[in-house]
């Protein structure tokens, strides 16, 4: 399985790289999403997009706790940005959804950088 997650993961930058390369920073969030939803249809990557995910809090089911921008073949997280400079807390949302969708991986993507890599983060659980 972690063959797949990497090679799956390899296959998501790709496509988000095509889309940064092809359009470019400075766009809103809705933009990006919408590209790389196009992006992964022409590649044929399985996606959920803007996926409605719930959590438990104790014996609480909260159906419409987080949106997660996209669940990849049912095992990546992605989680897409637009902002100036990625945080801590950035990185925690994106592990907060490995954690209550199960998922192990996840990619954290800020269109807003010169290049994609420099707003790349891979997190896992």
């Amino acid at each position: 399985m972690n063959t797949e997650i990497n090679q799956l993961t390899e296959q998501i930058i790709g496509a988000a790289i095509e889309v940064h390369r092809e359009i470019g920073p400075g766009l809103l969030e809705s933009a990006y999403q919408r590209a790389l939803s196009h992006e992964f249809t022409l590649r044929g990557i399985a996606f959920e997009e803007q996926k409605l995910c719930p959590i438990k809090y104790k014996d609480l089911i909260i159906e419409d706790a987080y949106r997660l921008d996209f669940l990849v073949n049912g095992l990546v997280v992605v989680e897409l940005k637009t902002v100036d400079c990625l945080t801590d807390v950035h990185e925690a949302q994106v592990l907060t959804y490995l954690k209550f969708t199960g998922c192990h991986m996840g990619l954290l993507l800020n269109f807003n950088s010169t290049t994609l890599i420099k707003g790349l983060r891979r997190l896992a659980l």
